[in-house]
This record gives C-alpha cells, structure tokens and sequence, in this order.
C-alpha cells in the first residue's frame, strides 16, 4: 500500500511579537498609524508634540489590540442565561376518541 505525505499547514498558530493569527496585520496598521498621525502633528504643529503623539498613539492602537486578541481570534457573541427555545411541535395531549 502506498502512502502520501499529508500538509497539514504550519502546524502551530501564526504568532510575531505577541500578535497571532490577524492581529498581526492589524499591529502593522497600527504601528503604520501611529507614525504617520505623529510625523503629521509634528510637522504641522511642534516636533515635540509630534513624538508624544506618535508614542501615545502607538499605545493605545496596541494596547487595544491586545484587548481584542484576548477575546479570540474571531469575533465571538456571548450572550449570559438561560435561554428557552420554543418547541414548535404541535402535539396536542387531549381526549381522542377512541375507535375499537
């Protein structure tokens, strides 16, 4: 009997830094952000003014991040109770007459 080798992909989650899976794109754009909003404040408003923002901004995008990686990869709804579904079976529990 022959036997072929099986690709199973990478075999471990895509991770970079602390970012797995797509939070590695967003950390770019994050990253990318941040340096374009500060290199923007800084050259129209203050040099000064515009590292701050660039460092605060840079915080805060990944900081988020961070938070939503903590929920998982993919966006998830979780509703806390209990919840009752409806049975829509129409069974009626009556007297039938009974033929013999």
């Amino acid at each position: 009997m022959r036997q072929y080798p099986i690709y199973k992909g990478l075999q471990k989650p895509l991770s970079y830094k602390g970012l797995k899976g797509r939070f590695i794109g967003w950390g770019a754009a994050a990253l990318a952000g941040g340096l374009l909003l500060g290199g923007l404040s800084g050259a129209f408003i203050n040099m000064y003014v515009g590292s701050v923002v660039t460092i605060l901004s840079i915080v805060v995008m990944f900081s988020l991040i961070f938070f939503h990686q903590k929920k998982g990869l993919h966006t998830k709804r979780r509703d806390r109770g209990i919840f009752i579904q409806p049975s829509r079976l129409k069974i009626s529990y009556e007297n039938k007459k009974q033929h013999f």
